[in-house]
């Protein structure tokens, strides 16, 4: 059944967006007034980044930004967004998803973002898999803890905004920048 129904079917079309010179004090308003845990930052049709609630909490505490009237969304959005097509299948979105870590996605066609696709999209069409995503996703998570274990215990351990796409992560160095897991994958 999965293989029927596409994401263009599933996805939000009319979904919270700000331009990407929109401060971040009116980002963050306009998240919590449409009560949403992230935000795309769009201009015209192009879709220019994506802040989560983690992205904002990040720039206030490691930034210590004083004033967000004077910070622009653009300066701490994920710029490098993982995207799907609509005619992605349900299945092709779980797995990008689940490979990337990822709880929603833009989708683009064109070129042009048309709408958006989350974790909830998915499981509600193929509640079947639901059970399996929730022990996958304990999976991962014990697995993420013996990989911060491992490497604090080795000295190894650095946890900070990834050099290409600003997520807040574990990271390595590759080619002489700190990247995380999914940036390595994506090489």
């Amino acid at each position: 059944m999965s293989e029927k129904i596409r994401v263009g079917d599933v996805m939000t079309r009319k979904f919270t967006y700000v331009s990407p010179n929109a401060s971040l004090y009116d980002t963050s308003k306009s998240m919590v007034k449409n009560r949403v845990g992230s935000i795309i930052l769009k201009e015209g049709d192009d879709l220019k980044g994506i802040i989560t609630e983690k992205d904002i909490v990040w720039a206030i505490a490691k930034k210590k930004f004083k004033d967000l009237h004077d910070v622009k969304a653009k300066d701490i959005a994920t710029k490098k967004v993982i995207t799907i097509k609509p005619e992605a299948t349900l299945t092709e979105a779980l797995e990008k998803l689940n490979r990337n870590k990822l709880r929603r996605m833009p989708v683009i066609s064109n070129k042009k973002i048309v709408g958006y696709v989350t974790l909830k999209d998915v499981v509600k069409f193929i509640p079947s898999i639901f059970q399996e995503s929730r022990e996958f996703e304990k999976i991962r998570e014990e697995s993420e803890k013996l990989k911060r274990s491992e490497s604090a215990s080795s000295g190894n351990f650095i946890e900070s905004p990834c050099e290409d796409c600003g997520n807040f992560d574990i990271l390595e160095t590759i080619d002489g920048r700190m990247i995380c897991e999914s940036c390595k994958d994506a090489m």
